[in-house]
């Protein structure tokens, strides 16, 4: 089967390569750089200076591998080494340090920004608040409403009992009052007309009512056939 254009050759060499952790060296490096600024690095340095040197001056002369008169040259080869790793190390050690102090600083001032947000918000709030608060009826203003309304019933009510007892104590008219009393529609009497006349005898003599109207004579009626 041939080999798929867009997939990349797998480089094969004689040395096998396993996974790459580009984080471990780093690490190892801050282990190390940390180990070096303990007092117990000094300590055991100074125990490893000290035999060194005990060895190659009271040891056997044979076994001796570092002589002092040559002023223990094998051991300054061994400090210096020593020295030339710390150093690189340290910075390496430094090097990351940075990083995550600038990840750190990066996350706090994201965090002063959320909280600078998060602080103009509630002050937003608060003053959306206070001016809803301002059209809101306090305590103080519902009590005065109250009184003046209390203050209004209670004049009504005495206005009203005031009412009652004016007429309670004005007299009343009788039916005949009322009935007798012309209406302002009324006509009222002519000027010209004669007022009702005495009573007394007619001048006829038959005691009839001269004012009274005479009968009228009865019509003839047609003859019958």
């Amino acid at each position: 089967m041939a080999d798929r254009l867009d997939t990349p050759l797998e480089r094969r060499g004689l040395l096998i390569r396993g996974p790459r952790d580009e984080d471990a060296s780093g690490r190892a490096a801050e282990a190390i750089a940390r180990f070096f600024g303990t007092p117990r690095f000094i300590v055991w340095l100074t125990v490893f200076c000290v035999v060194w040197i005990g060895w190659n001056t009271l040891g056997p002369i044979s076994l001796r591998f570092d002589q002092a008169s040559n002023g223990f040259t094998a051991l300054t080869l061994m400090l210096s080494m020593q020295a030339s790793y710390s150093a690189p190390l340290i910075l390496l050690a430094q090097n990351r340090q940075a990083d995550r102090d600038r990840v750190a600083a990066e996350q706090d001032r994201q965090r002063a920004e959320r909280n600078l947000a998060d602080t103009e918000f509630l002050a937003r709030e608060m003053a959306a608040v206070r001016i809803a608060l301002a059209d809101v009826a306090t305590r103080d203003f519902v009590r005065s409403e109250l009184r003046d309304l209390l203050d209004a019933v209670g004049n009504d009510d005495q206005g009203a009992t005031a009412t009652k007892e004016r007429g309670k104590d004005k007299p009343r008219k009788s039916k005949s009052a009322k009935t007798a009393r012309p209406g302002p529609d009324a006509p009222g009497p002519a000027a010209d007309e004669p007022g009702p006349q005495p009573a007394g005898p007619s001048p006829r003599g038959d005691g009839s009512d001269p004012a009274a109207p005479e009968p009228a004579a009865p019509e003839a009626q047609p003859p019958l056939g």
